[in-house]
C-alpha cells in the first residue's frame, strides 16, 4: 500500500528510508529528515515486511505530511527495498538514509549545496560520523574487519536519476549490495565525487544491523536472517 500521496513540482531529493521492525528507530529516523534545513525533499518509507509497530509509530500526526510517503512489502532485503524507493521516486536525486541511522540538520543542505555548484557529479557519497565500532566485516572475506574509512557507506549515497535508471539500481546481493552498485557506477563512467563534512551518522550500534550479523554469524547469518535456504 501506499499513503499520502503528494503531488506538486519535482523535489530536489528523494529520500528513501528502507525499515524492517525498527519502530522507534524508525520514527527517530524519520525526524531528522523533518529537522534539515534544506527542505527541498520528498520522503519515501520502504517497509521491508515490518512485523513490529512501525506502521503505527510512523502514521499519526503530526509525523506525516504529503511529502512522506509509506509503502509496505514482503521482506525481500535491503537491495530490492531501495529499488522500490527508486522506483516511487520523483526527485532529481535519490538518497537514502538507513533505519538506525540519523541525519545532522546540515546534511542535505551541503549536499544539494556542492550538486548544484557540480551538476557533472553522478554520484556523490561520504561524510560519516559512526557510532560504535568503526570497522566492519570485509564484503570479500567476512572473517576480517576493515576500517569504515576504506569502505562505501550506502546510506550516505546521493545518486543522480538518470544513473539510478542506466544501472538498473541496486543488485540483490547478501552482503555489500552499496558497494556493488559503487563498483558498477565506476565501470560505466560515472563521475564520482566523495564529501568529507560527516553529517551523516552511521549507528553500529545495533544487533540487527547486516554489519553485525555478518560479524557474528558470517553470510550463512545472512541468509537465515533473510529466509533464505
Amino acid at each position: 500500500m501506499i499513503l499520502d500521496i503528494g503531488g506538486g513540482s519535482t523535489p530536489f531529493f528523494s529520500v528513501i528510508l528502507p525499515t524492517y521492525n525498527r519502530d522507534a528507530l524508525s520514527r527517530r529516523a524519520v525526524v531528522t529528515v523533518r529537522n534539515q534545513l534544506f527542505q527541498d525533499w520528498e520522503l519515501l518509507i520502504i517497509d521491508d515486511g515490518s512485523t513490529d509497530s512501525t506502521y503505527d509509530a510512523l502514521r499519526p500526526d503530526p509525523l506525516f505530511e504529503k511529502r512522506i510517503r509509506y509503502h509496505y512489502a514482503s521482506n525481500r532485503g535491503l537491495a530490492l527495498a531501495r529499488n522500490i524507493g527508486l522506483t516511487l521516486g520523483q526527485g532529481r536525486y535519490f538518497t537514502f538514509l538507513d533505519s538506525d541511522d540519523e541525519y545532522l540538520p546540515e546534511h542535505l543542505a551541503l549536499r544539494a549545496e556542492y550538486l548544484q555548484a557540480h551538476p557533472e557529479v553522478a554520484l556523490l557519497h561520504g561524510g560519516l560520523e559512526v557510532i560504535g565500532p568503526a570497522t566492519v566485516a570485509d564484503k570479500h572475506d567476512p572473517s576480517r574487519q576493515i576500517p569504515i574509512s576504506e569502505c562505501v557507506v550506502g546510506g550516505t549515497f546521493v545518486i543522480r536519476r538518470d544513473l539510478a535508471e542506466r544501472l538498473h539500481g541496486f543488485r540483490d546481493v547478501l552482503y555489500g549490495d552499496d558497494n556493488d552498485f559503487f563498483e558498477r557506477a565506476g565501470a560505466a563512467g560515472a563521475i564520482i565525487h566523495k564529501m568529507e563534512s560527516p553529517t551523516y551518522r552511521y549507528n553500529r550500534m545495533e544487533a540487527d544491523s547486516l554489519c553485525a550479523i555478518v560479524e557474528r554469524e558470517g553470510l550463512s547469518g545472512i541468509k537465515a536472517y533473510r529466509g533464505i535456504k
